[in-house]
């Protein structure tokens, strides 16, 4: 399952490096906050190249975010993380489009051109 959201970069949380099994990791964890009606404050997880291309990025930059959802057990509780795969800038002025059931062509149930809000489809 792969998701996306845009929103402008709040925080750059402390690096987190270490050496594992398979060699060192780094992991880097930053917020997003939306820019709708409620603001929402999103933490992600970037592992690896990841970790090393979002410290390239000044707080106040507006990204869009491609990501999974990844969820594990332990000790009987669960953790989930927000892992990104992508992450791009927006350019200045730029807004993600957003797609509603009014926005889509052939709505019986919206006002099309030439037809009044009381006009009904029936």
């Amino acid at each position: 399952m792969a998701l996306e959201i845009s929103g402008k970069l709040v925080k750059l949380l402390p690096k987190q490096t270490g050496e594992g099994k398979n060699g060192p990791w780094s992991k880097q964890d930053f917020v997003i906050e939306t820019s709708e009606q409620f603001p929402k404050k999103i933490c992600f997880s970037a592992w690896g190249e990841r970790a090393t291309q979002i410290e390239t990025f000044s707080e106040g930059t507006d990204l869009k975010v491609s990501f999974d959802v990844q969820s594990r057990e332990y000790n009987d509780r669960w953790y989930t993380d927000l892992k990104p795969w992508k992450i791009d800038v927006l350019s200045p002025g730029s807004t993600p489009a957003v797609h509603t059931q009014d926005s889509i062509a052939g709505d019986p149930f919206t006002a099309g051109p030439g037809q009044s809000e009381d006009d009904l489809p029936f």
